[in-house]
């Protein structure tokens, strides 16, 4: 717990984040849970813990986190936003099943090539997979 607190409040730092309260706390919940969890897992998770936190609080926590691109938000799921505390460059699947979400590596620095006659400045790419994940997959019938 102490070492993911101390990874958090390095997190925050290392993208100019004033540390509070609530701001660690959902770094810190981002961090040790891999689910790319939406709002209302994460406040339904920390609530107990800090009475204090609104849901409000989450959003604009969460908001605060992507501009400064401390974490990267994940919008696979078309009903809610999720959010990934993992900004390295990856991919994520989705099962079409149970819903679940995984992440995917990327061997190569930008996984698709596109054309771009006007130059544009390029510096974010999301890339979403949907299928079966294996335990969903034994029993899907073409």
């Amino acid at each position: 717990m102490i070492k993911t607190k101390n990874a958090a409040r390095t997190r925050l730092s290392k993208f100019g984040i004033k540390p509070s309260l609530h701001r660690l706390a959902v770094m810190e919940y981002l961090m040790g849970n891999y689910t790319h969890p939406t709002v209302d897992m994460i406040f339904n998770s920390l609530f107990p813990s800090i009475p204090t936190l609104s849901k409000t609080t989450v959003y604009n926590t969460l908001k605060l986190f992507e501009e400064k691109r401390a974490i990267t938000t994940v919008t696979i799921d078309g009903k809610n936003m999720r959010y990934d505390a993992d900004i390295t460059k990856h991919a994520h699947f989705q099962c079409r099943k149970c819903g679940a979400i995984h992440d995917l590596r990327i061997k190569d620095e930008i996984p698709v090539v596109v054309d771009n006659p006007e130059n544009l400045l390029l510096d974010d790419c999301h890339v979403y997979f949907r299928g079966y994940c294996e335990e969903c997959g034994k029993s899907y019938v073409l």
